[in-house]
This record gives C-alpha cells, sequence and structure tokens, in this order.
C-alpha cells in the first residue's frame, strides 16, 4: 500500500491557497455572504407573532365593552387599528387583508353583565395563515377564559362569598427558552444553514475549475495520490469555512444574543467535523459536474431538502416516516441537533453521541465516495 506522501499534499495545499487567492469573488462570498445571510435570515426568520391587526364592532358602546377591548389590547397579542359599524364592513377589512382579527360585541353585552346573565362574543378570524389564526384564537380564548373567571370573582364577592380556588392548577416552567424568542431557536440553525452552503458551494467549484482549465490533466500526469489531491483541495477551505463560521458565531451571539450554553471547545470541535463533511460533499459534486453551472445546480438540488427536512423550518417529530427517514441522510440533520443541544440545552458529548457518529458515518462516506470518483476520472 503506497504511503501519504506529505510533500505532494502540501504541495497541493499551497497551490490550493494561490489560486484561492487570486480568485477574490469566491473569497468574497465565502467571507460577507455569512454575514448578509444570517442579517436577512436573522430578521426575516421569526415566527413570532404579535400585533395581530384587529378590528372591533362594539354594539354595546359601554364601560364594560371598552374594558373588554382594552384586555385583548393589553396582551400585546392584539392591536386594535379600526372599530367598524357593521358585520360587512369587518369581513371587508379581511377581504383587503387590512386586518386578521374581528371582535363582534353584542348590544346587550352591557345589559346581560349587569344582570348577571350570560353572553357571547364573536371572534371572526382570518383563517388564511394557520400561524396567526392558531395564535388569535388560542390567546382569545385565554384571555376570555381569565375574563370569566374574574367576573365570576365579583359574583362571588357580591355574594358575600370568599374569592374563587380553581380546583386544578397547572404550574408551567419553560426550560431552556423560558421567554420562546423564536430567534433563540433559529440562529443555531441559520449558523448550520450557512456554513453547510457557503462551504459546500466553495469546493463544489474546486474540481470544475480545474476540469475548464485544463489544469486537470496536468493533475494526472504528476505522481500526487487522489487522497493527497483531495486532502490538499479541502486543507485550505477548512481554514476558510471555520473563518467563516466563527464569524456567524460572534454575530449570532453579540449581536442577536443568542448565548452559548454549552461547552465551545466541543462545539468548535464538532463544527470542523461537520466543515469537513460539507467540503468534501462540495468536492462530490465537483466529480460529478462538468461546468461550474452544472456544479451549482447539483449544489441547489441538494441545499432545498436540506432545508425543508433537517427539522430547521420544520419539525421533524410531525413529519411522516419516509420524508423523515430522508432527512436522516442529509448530514445538516445531525448538525443541527449538536448546535442547538450546545446553544440551548448546555449539553455534553454524552447527549450528542448519537448525531456525532452519525455526521461521523456521513463524513466516512462521501469521503470514500469522493476518491473513488475521482480515481475513476484519473483512470
Amino acid at each position: 500500500m503506497k504511503r501519504f506522501h506529505l510533500p505532494r499534499y502540501l504541495a497541493i495545499v499551497k497551490k490550493e491557497i494561490i489560486q484561492l487567492k487570486r480568485d477574490r469573488p469566491s473569497l468574497a462570498i465565502a467571507l460577507a455572504m455569512p454575514f448578509l445571510l444570517l442579517f436577512l435570515f436573522g430578521y426575516a426568520v421569526n415566527t413570532d407573532i404579535d400585533r395581530i391587526a384587529t378590528a372591533v364592532w362594539d354594539q354595546s358602546r359601554s364601560a364594560d365593552s371598552r374594558e373588554l377591548v382594552d384586555s385583548f389590547a393589553l396582551t400585546e397579542i392584539f392591536e386594535v387599528t379600526a372599530y367598524v359599524d357593521s358585520y360587512r364592513e369587518l369581513e371587508r377589512l379581511i377581504d383587503r387583508g387590512e386586518i386578521r382579527v374581528g371582535i363582534v360585541i353584542p348590544p346587550d353585552y352591557a345589559h346581560k353583565r349587569d344582570n348577571d346573565e350570560p353572553t357571547a362574543v364573536q371572534l371572526l378570524v382570518d383563517g388564511s395563515d394557520p400561524n396567526y389564526a392558531r395564535t388569535a384564537v388560542t390567546n382569545a380564548q385565554l384571555i376570555a377564559q381569565n375574563k370569566a373567571i374574574a367576573i365570576q370573582e365579583k359574583k362571588l364577592e357580591k355574594q358575600g362569598l370568599g374569592p374563587l380556588e380553581p380546583p386544578l392548577a397547572l404550574e408551567t416552567r419553560v426550560l431552556f427558552n423560558p421567554d420562546m424568542r423564536s430567534i433563540v431557536f433559529n440562529v443555531p440553525g441559520l449558523i448550520g444553514i450557512i456554513t453547510q452552503n457557503v462551504t459546500m458551494i466553495l469546493t463544489a467549484f474546486s474540481l470544475v475549475r480545474e476540469k475548464e482549465r485544463g489544469t486537470m490533466e496536468q493533475l494526472n500526469v504528476t505522481p500526487v495520490r487522489s487522497l493527497e489531491l483531495l486532502a490538499g483541495k479541502i486543507t485550505p477551505y477548512v481554514f476558510v469555512g471555520l473563518l467563516s463560521f466563527s464569524m456567524v458565531l460572534l454575530l449570532g451571539t453579540y449581536w442577536f444574543g443568542v448565548p452559548i450554553k454549552g461547552s465551545l471547545p466541543l462545539l468548535i470541535v464538532l463544527s470542523i467535523l461537520f466543515l469537513i463533511t460539507t467540503l468534501t460533499l462540495g468536492i462530490f459534486i465537483s466529480t460529478i459536474a462538468t461546468t461550474q453551472l452544472q456544479a451549482m445546480q447539483f449544489a441547489f438540488v441538494f441545499i432545498l431538502p436540506s432545508i425543508l427536512l433537517s427539522g430547521f423550518m420544520f419539525p421533524r417529530e410531525t413529519m411522516p416516516f419516509l420524508i423523515k427517514w430522508l432527512g436522516g441522510l442529509i448530514p445538516l440533520t445531525y448538525f443541527l441537533e449538536i448546535l442547538r443541544g450546545i446553544f440551548l440545552k448546555g449539553v455534553d458529548l454524552s447527549a450528542l453521541w448519537k448525531d456525532t457518529l452519525g455526521m461521523m458515518i456521513f463524513c466516512f462516506l462521501l469521503i470514500t465516495l469522493a476518491m473513488l470518483r475521482f480515481r475513476k476520472q484519473v483512470e
């Protein structure tokens, strides 16, 4: 078995660094694109829903009805932007997309309240966006429930009875992200997505450029072996990818205020493993493609499923078995678990060993496939 020849490997590394320095647009993309993407996605991908535009048809026009409307506005989930005088006008505002929720208070609302008679308030919700509709309905039901308890307590006080003691109380404690800010959940995922996409695209072009410039044949006649060539080509990009990863990590931590609760050294070590995996994936793509356009197309064929199936946008637990299984074939799926585990939960390797093992298996398989493809091309 031929040994790995260090001088030949270092020569390839030196050659790749020189090419990378000359290819300034690619270098600029590697360093500037992560900043741009994290800013764009960090602010755009926000699933926190508040200030839902709301209109009120208050037919009662009483102190009680105004108190009810205030209880909606004070939550900051609802923002009363209009008062209307008819049901038709309420529907028209929803049709135009100017509001998402309408509150209809009946004319006898205050009268029934004064006489301790049951009354009903209608909530009209735009269901075209399920997230908005779900948030509006859940919060409105909570407001109505609290209001009903407050009315019941006042009624008991009038009768000289004590305050209402609920037979069952739910004590809620939210772990890891007590404020339930979506940015805390999204930023670690964005770091994984950006790291994967930038590094994979960079190396997807590396061998293709050699083919297009005709320098691949020159490499083929040299004694350099496929492992030495692949390692030499990947090594400079590991440092570029690590620099890119460090920048988005600092930006996510200090700009978006998402702290790292776990071990930073463990995060860096596992990130290097992921970088090698994605860089090798890029190399594998470049062994299949014959032009840079093809390399870009192959890269995007991989990028889109990785965004949809890795758990970045949608929870994998709710996916059908086949789709969830397909997501398990994407290295990013395991890295997202690692990122969120270290960022949010502060867990160590004992809790992440399955994801680490999954990433190591993919790294080994991709290196093997890239070497086999490259060797076939050389022959």
